[in-house]
């Protein structure tokens, strides 16, 4: 686990975080103290700006007209239907685009779909009942968002890495290149 926390984003971040969800449909925030208690629990240290946000601005937040809101930390959708426990410990398995659906030796069954699922991140939101939005917690690709789907893992959007603060803004303002 990594122990010490990516520095705190400047207030510009975070504002433009805050500005991204009304008041009216955030959650309250954990707080550090919460924060640094899921975190042992699970073996990780969450990134930046996503840390400062879920402490600070909002822990969750209810659906909006452009998406159907976003989770709590550590919590799933009501259409999550992973096969494995979450590990946002273990290391999240890919580095580049995986469409499993085009590899032809690769079956529904296969150990590294379930990994994909539950290895290496935290949810952030249901897209639709077969696709998720995570935010991964581990390797290389920390930091940055990810679709996955029932077809296959893609950094958001379209291949183009993207972290937390760049994809919740753009998701809040409807951009449907983002959800």
């Amino acid at each position: 686990m990594t122990r010490t926390p990516d520095p705190r984003p400047d207030e510009a971040v975070l504002d433009g975080l805050r500005a991204a969800v009304p008041a009216a449909r955030r959650e309250p925030p954990l707080g550090y103290a919460a924060v640094e208690a899921w975190e042992a629990e699970n073996g990780v240290t969450l990134p930046e700006p996503y840390r400062s946000f879920v402490a600070e601005v909002s822990n969750g937040s209810a659906a909006g007209p452009s998406d159907a809101g976003l989770q709590a930390l550590g919590q799933l959708p009501a259409c999550w239907a992973g096969g494995e426990p979450r590990r946002p410990d273990a290391m999240f398995p890919l580095e580049g685009e995986w469409i499993w659906e085009d590899d032809e030796p690769v079956d529904d069954e296969d150990a590294r779909i379930d990994a994909v699922f539950s290895h290496g991140s935290i949810v952030l939101c249901a897209q639709d009942t077969q696709a998720f939005w995570l935010l991964v917690t581990t390797g290389p690709q920390r930091g940055r968002v990810w679709l996955v789907a029932d077809v296959g893992a893609s950094p958001a959007p379209d291949g183009e890495p993207a972290g937390f603060a760049q994809w919740f803004r753009r998701r809040q303002a409807g951009d449907n290149g983002w959800g």
